[in-house]
């Protein structure tokens, strides 16, 4: 008998087979929706997500914690002296009126992150999208805009004012901006070659790039070789970069060594990620303002460099 013909016979068989058998008889499971039980779960979910109140106030820092950070602007570069003696070059960032202009949250997004504006701007010079999420964030235009992951303990609700004090002189950070544009540059300045010979055995190629590949095999030049093309243009991070003074009445801040950018340019600011600041110096989730402050009263902070002369030290 062939496979076929068996199968046959045993469907047949199950064919013939009483319904009313109760090894036959099937399991069937009924769930009852009524538009009660539906509108009662989504009053639930939506009670939960409103449930989530974001305070203006002072909390307590964890290592695991996470802050937000600012947008600057860069001034420009100069030198100070410290107490001891010594030259800093220093890069001065302006911290043009920043506020959180949106709060993400996991319900909502899927993520804990604060979207901070920097600057103004008029509404002629937006586009209609943007003037309707600024204006359905109930926040002034701004010029700039950048989104900072935080942790749900580090949010803040919209409109708060993030100033310079959101830093404190002596920690480090990290400082994200777009590098000066070079143009189309050769491989010396792009990449640091030495170039050809200078005087024998070269002729019109002392800048050249040289060789860039092999011969018949492979008889070609590889991906990523390094060739002349544009330079600079792009996003670049400096890390660890110490902050060596404050300004809370001009929200100046100078910042030891180079950023990225030009003058005029946006650059960004967060904590550091390799050299941690002391949590216990920070303010969290930032800094706020007393009633009774005023900022015209207010002196710049300097970061503190010790009681030892660093000069005097060896002797």
């Amino acid at each position: 008998m062939s496979s076929a013909s068996r199968g046959l016979i045993s469907r047949l068989r199950t064919l013939l087979i009483t319904p009313n058998s109760p090894s036959t008889r099937p399991l069937i499971h009924f769930k009852t929706f009524s538009s009660d039980s539906l509108a009662l779960e989504n009053e639930t979910e939506i009670d939960t997500i409103r449930s989530r109140i974001i305070e203006a106030k002072p909390g307590i820092m964890t290592p695991k914690s996470r802050r937000t950070g600012a947008i600057a602007v860069k001034c420009g570069m100069t030198a100070l002296w410290d107490k001891w003696g010594e030259r800093v070059p220093i890069t001065v960032l302006w911290l043009d009126d920043n506020i959180v202009s949106q709060v993400k949250t996991a319900e909502n997004e899927g993520i804990f992150a604060l979207q901070v504006g920097c600057g103004q701007k008029k509404a002629k010079h937006l586009t209609k999208p943007e003037v309707g999420h600024f204006r359905a964030q109930g926040v002034p235009m701004k010029r700039k805009l950048r989104e900072f992951p935080v942790t749900e303990d580090a949010l803040l609700p919209v409109g708060t004012s993030i100033g310079v004090r959101h830093f404190v002189p002596g920690q480090y950070v990290d400082v994200t901006g777009i590098t000066r544009g070079k143009g189309f540059q050769g491989g010396m300045k792009r990449h640091g070659f030495a170039g050809m010979p200078a005087s024998h055995g070269a002729s019109l190629s002392h800048r050249s790039l040289g060789s860039t590949g092999q011969r018949d095999a492979p008889g070609k030049v590889f991906k990523g070789k390094k060739m002349p093309g544009r330079m600079g243009g792009k996003q670049r991070t400096v890390k660890n970069v110490w902050v060596y003074k404050i300004d809370p009445k001009k929200n100046l801040m100078w910042v030891r060594g180079q950023v990225p950018g030009a003058e005029g340019n946006f650059v960004f600011i967060k904590d550091a990620v390799y050299k941690k600041p002391d949590i216990s110096q920070l303010p969290f989730p930032t800094h706020f303002a007393l009633e009774v402050e005023d900022p015209e009263e207010l002196e710049p902070l300097v970061a503190d460099l010790g009681d030892v002369d660093p000069f005097m030290a060896a002797d």
